[in-house]
């Protein structure tokens, strides 16, 4: 299974003190990495915006069974051109995870039509419970578990109605957020999960590493179909 972690990498290239670095040493995606460094069939690689064609050449997304993507500050700088190629792919079968601040990409609003907009506040506690724990992507989590400093997200949350929710956020400033929903869009399945603000160690939790795993075994494809296409059909009845 090739799993392709887009993100940004641009915060991490800033001069100066370094909240990124501060909290991922190596990079924030040597620490997703270490979430699939036991999985023998997961091919897993990096590539960021700054890459040529901005990590995703056709080559690569192509041969992308899960997409992970991590942004932040790029949103508008990313071409549209790429972005409706990742919808294309996800429609012909290919699994998307969105993560964090991704909610405000390009992707996430094509495949999902809306604006995706929602409230925002820098250092709380999040307490994240499971809704669905017979879903596969809940495999192995606790009814509960808490990250001690994340960025609230709080509803309104500007998404369509998901098919699941799986995971749902309580902060302790009282919000609470729909924080891992999936969708089915043509062939392809995609999951938004919410936790991962760059500042804090959040894909150093274990719990937050599992999802992720198991969010990629629910995301794989079983076959990548052919684009969507509207034929002049035959009538199926003979001599009608």
């Amino acid at each position: 299974m090739n799993v392709t972690f887009w993100y940004e990498a641009t915060q991490e290239r800033e001069p100066g003190e370094n909240g990124v670095l501060r909290a991922y040493p190596q990079g924030l995606a040597a620490a997703v990495a270490e979430a699939f460094a036991g999985e023998p069939d997961v091919n897993f690689r990096a590539v960021t915006f700054h890459d040529p064609e901005n990590g995703l050449p056709e080559e690569i997304l192509e041969n992308t069974d899960v997409l992970l993507w991590w942004a932040h500050v790029n949103h508008g700088d990313v071409p549209d051109d790429l972005a409706r190629r990742v919808q294309q792919r996800v429609l012909r079968g290919m699994g998307l995870i969105v993560l964090h601040s991704g909610h405000d990409s390009k992707p996430m609003k094509l495949l999902l039509g809306t604006s995706c907009a929602l409230k925002w506040r820098d250092d709380d506690r999040e307490r994240l419970w499971t809704v669905l724990p017979g879903h596969p992507i809940a495999k192995g989590l606790p009814e509960y578990f808490e990250l001690p400093l994340e960025e609230m997200y709080g509803e309104p949350f500007d998404i369509p109605t998901p098919d699941e929710v799986v995971f749902i956020g309580w902060f302790a400033g009282g919000e609470v957020f729909r924080a891992g929903c999936t969708w089915q869009r043509g062939r392809g399945r995609m999951f938004y999960f919410q936790p991962g603000h760059e500042a804090y160690p959040i894909y150093k939790d274990e719990n937050i590493r599992q999802v992720l795993r198991n969010a990629v075994r629910w995301a794989a494809p079983s076959e990548i179909g052919p684009a969507p296409f509207c034929p002049n059909s035959p009538p199926p009845e003979a001599g009608h």
